[in-house]
């Protein structure tokens, strides 16, 4: 009973929020329905069918991740978890955390062990950054041999190798040498332990450094034990990639935007922007950025305006609104009951000392470590 009226406090919190940021942001709601009237219809049907190809690629992706780590979901069940992670990465922004924690919770409960689960959704991370990365290499190369790039986009490209860097360099050295890496992380996890006992009265943070390197270095693992699986992996997140930045091309088509590096470039900041900033999808920070580097290459503001703010429709406002939907959908929020792989009574004797309720909640973990009989 009160795990079902907690569920029932989380998603009211989770209604309030969403209501509380389109009652912020409701502005652009109406600016966006202006602005879309002034566009090339066909050209802009096409961008929304671009758009919705990239959260298509997403599925299949989680679903390749899973079968690296020798776990099925199929694309199909996998489409409401892209939607509610992004519903909740805009709810609480926490470098994608949020929504991480959404597919691993929703694995979980299907009765996937959660250290698969947590190295799956890892291995989609760094998918997702590393595909962005490899359109951004490649759309700078067309800059160059057009003549359209300009030096200081070597200056995004360093911000996307960072964050990429970060998570492969945890990944491979995490595997190596773990205590390298608990070491230095001991001391932010450190600070933020003190934070937290000034903040909340005493109450110090759950230990994470070691669990995170833990997790990283498994799945580090299981892309070295499963290269064509993982490769997988990584050519449906560039394919997301690609159908992104096709939206933003045909948008700015749409209203009369042909300029390559206008093009490129302004998806390129759209999304690095939307990553990095400290806003809620980049709400506010993106919109300037980009129609601030649109008027720097000679778009007039109306156009780069026009351009900006629908785009911002298809990236932000449609996946935001489908997620609020389908996030029900998923084990998390639907209320249905945990799925159980543990329904034979011989694995009871191993666990006497352990209460239903603990039995239940340790039994995905434990059943791929218990022995055959």
């Amino acid at each position: 009973m009160q795990r079902s009226n907690l569920r029932k406090l989380i998603i009211g919190g989770i209604i309030i929020t969403a209501l509380a940021v389109v009652l912020l942001r409701g502005d652009q709601l109406i600016q966006l329905i202006e602005t879309v009237q002034k566009g090339y219809l066909p050209l802009l049907i096409l961008a929304l069918v671009s758009q919705l190809g990239k959260y298509v690629n997403q599925s299949f992706a989680y679903s390749a991740a899973f079968k690296t780590v020798g776990e099925k979901r199929r694309a199909r069940e996998m489409l409401p978890l892209v939607f509610g992670a992004y519903f909740l990465n805009t709810l609480a922004p926490s470098l994608n955390m949020a929504g991480m924690g959404l597919v691993i919770d929703d694995s979980r409960r299907r009765g996937i062990p959660t250290g698969r689960s947590t190295s799956a959704a890892l291995l989609m991370q760094m998918s997702i950054e590393s595909g962005f990365l490899v359109i951004m290499i490649l759309g700078f190369v067309v800059l160059q041999l057009t003549g359209h790039l300009n030096p200081l986009w070597l200056l995004t490209l360093l911000v996307v190798v960072f964050l990429v860097g970060i998570m492969a360099g945890i990944m491979i050295i995490g595997r190596r040498s773990p205590e390298l890496v608990v070491s230095v992380l001991q001391h932010p996890e450190r600070i933020l332990n003190n934070l937290s006992k000034r903040l909340r009265k005493g109450k110090e943070l759950n230990p994470w450094a070691e669990k995170l390197v833990e997790s990283f270095a498994e799945a580090a693992g299981t892309i070295a034990h499963n290269p064509r699986k993982a490769s997988l992996v990584f050519l449906f997140s560039i394919g997301a990639s690609i159908c992104e930045l096709g939206c933003f091309c045909l948008v700015g088509l749409a209203f009369g935007l042909t300029l390559p590096g206008a093009l490129i470039g302004g998806y390129v900041v759209a999304t690095l922007f939307t990553m990095i900033s400290v806003t809620p999808q980049g709400i506010g920070v993106m919109e300037v950025i980009t129609v601030t580097l649109l008027a720097a290459y000679g778009v007039p503001v109306a156009v780069a305006t026009a351009v900006t703010l629908s785009y911002r429709g298809f990236v932000f406002w449609m996946p935001f609104a489908t997620g609020a939907i389908l996030i029900h959908r998923t084990k998390t929020f639907s209320g249905e009951p945990r799925e159980r792989r543990l329904k034979e009574p011989r694995h009871t004797s191993l666990n006497h000392s352990l209460s239903p309720g603990d039995l239940e909640e340790r039994a995905p973990e434990q059943d791929e470590d218990l022995p055959k009989r």
